[in-house]
C-alpha cells in the first residue's frame, strides 16, 4: 500500500471539495436548463389586433382576459399588423374582419409562438369554423421548427469559451491576445455562415450580416472569458464559460422566446450574449435587420469590455513587482 509523500497536502479536504462541488455544479445546471424550460408561458407577449375600433376592440378584450399572457397593440388594418410583425414589434396579430378573424403569425420568429397563437386564437371561435393562419416571414424550409438555429447558440458559446481560455493558456497578453481573439471570432463567423447558410440553408439573409452576427457573439463570450482571466487569473475562465454556457445558453431564449420564460430569466438571457447573439441572428438573418440595434449593442458592449479587460490586465501584471525567491540568490561558496 503506497504512502503519500512527506509534506504533501492532506486529500480529506480535496476529496470534500469534489463530493460537494459536483453536485452542486449538476444541481445549478438542472435549475437553469429544466426550470425555465418547464415554466414555458407567454408572459406580456406582444400581439396585436386589427380592424374596426369595435370588433377588434371585443377581440382585444377576450385575449385580455388571459392575464399577463398578452401585451396587446391595437392596429387600424392588416396592412399596419403586417408591417409591425415585419419590424419585430409584435410576435403576431389578429385581424378581424366582417368574413371573420385570421390570424398572422411569423414562425421565422419564433415557431412555438406561432403554435401558441394558433392554439389561443382557435380557443376564441366555433371549433367548426377555424381561424385562417398566415405566415407573414416564415421559417426557413430546411428549418421549419426552428431546430437548427436554437441548436447554434451552444456552439458558439463554446468556440468564445475555448478560444478566451486558449488565449490565456498560451500566455498571449495585450494586443497580442485582442488581435487573436478578433481574427479567431471572424474565422468562426465565417466558418458558421459557411455551414449555416450556404451549406444547411437555415439561414436566408444577407450572407454577410449573418457571419457578421455570428463572429461578434463569438468575440462577445471570447473577449469576456479572456478579460475574466486577466483580471482573475485561471479562475476567471471558469466564471465566464459558468457565466456564458451555464447561464446564457438556456436563458438566450431562442429555441422558444424570451416572453415564454419565466422572469426575469427572459430579461437577463437578453442581456448575456449567447440570447443577444440568438435575437441579432434573427434578426439579419429574417426580417432584414429589424430590431438589430439593441442585440448588437448588447454584443458590442461585452466585447468592447472584455478586450478592455484583457489590456487591463497586461498593464496590471507589467506593473507588479516581483519579488525575487530567495532560493533563487546565490549562494556564497563556502570558505576553506
Amino acid at each position: 500500500m503506497s504512502t503519500p509523500p512527506v509534506g504533501a497536502p492532506p486529500q480529506g479536504p480535496r476529496m470534500v471539495m469534489v463530493a460537494v462541488m459536483v453536485p452542486l455544479l449538476v444541481t445549478l445546471a438542472l435549475w437553469a436548463f429544466a426550470w425555465p424550460a418547464a415554466r414555458t408561458a407567454p408572459r406580456d407577449l406582444p400581439l396585436g389586433v386589427a380592424g374596426p375600433t369595435a370588433a377588434a376592440g371585443s377581440m382585444a378584450r377576450q385575449l385580455e382576459r388571459r392575464e399577463g399572457a398578452f401585451e396587446i397593440h391595437r392596429y387600424a388594418d392588416e396592412a399596419e399588423a403586417r408591417a409591425a410583425i415585419e419590424d419585430r414589434t409584435v410576435y403576431g396579430a389578429v385581424v378581424v374582419a366582417p368574413q371573420g378573424p385570421k390570424l398572422l403569425t411569423a414562425t421565422a420568429a419564433s415557431p412555438v409562438v406561432a403554435q401558441l397563437l394558433r392554439q389561443a386564437v382557435h380557443e376564441q371561435g366555433p371549433e367548426s369554423d377555424p381561424v385562417p393562419v398566415v405566415d407573414v416571414v416564415p421559417a426557413p424550409a430546411a428549418d421549419p421548427r426552428g431546430s437548427a438555429l436554437g441548436s447554434s447558440v451552444l456552439p458558439l458559446a463554446i468556440a468564445g469559451v475555448a478560444a478566451g481560455a486558449l488565449v490565456t493558456v498560451r500566455g498571449l497578453r495585450g494586443v497580442r491576445a485582442v488581435a487573436t481573439l478578433i481574427v479567431t471570432a471572424a474565422l468562426v463567423g465565417t466558418v458558421a455562415a459557411a455551414l449555416t447558410h450556404s451549406w444547411l440553408g437555415v439561414l436566408t439573409g444577407n450572407w454577410w450580416a449573418e457571419a457578421g452576427a455570428l463572429s461578434l457573439a463569438t468575440l462577445a463570450v471570447g473577449g469576456t472569458v479572456a478579460g475574466l482571466a486577466a483580471l482573475l487569473g485561471p479562475a476567471g475562465i471558469a466564471v465566464g464559460a459558468l457565466l456564458m454556457v451555464l447561464l446564457g445558453n438556456p436563458f438566450s431564449g431562442v429555441t422558444s422566446a424570451p416572453r415564454l420564460l419565466p422572469e426575469p430569466v427572459g430579461f437577463i438571457g437578453q442581456l448575456l450574449p449567447p440570447g443577444a447573439g440568438g435575437s441579432l441572428l434573427r434578426s439579419v438573418s429574417f426580417f432584414d435587420g429589424a430590431a438589430a440595434a439593441g442585440p448588437a449593442l448588447t454584443l458590442g458592449a461585452w466585447a468592447a469590455l472584455g478586450l478592455t479587460a484583457v489590456l487591463l490586465g497586461t498593464l496590471r501584471g507589467r506593473r507588479t513587482p516581483v519579488t525575487p525567491d530567495p532560493a533563487d540568490r546565490p549562494q556564497a561558496a563556502p570558505v576553506g
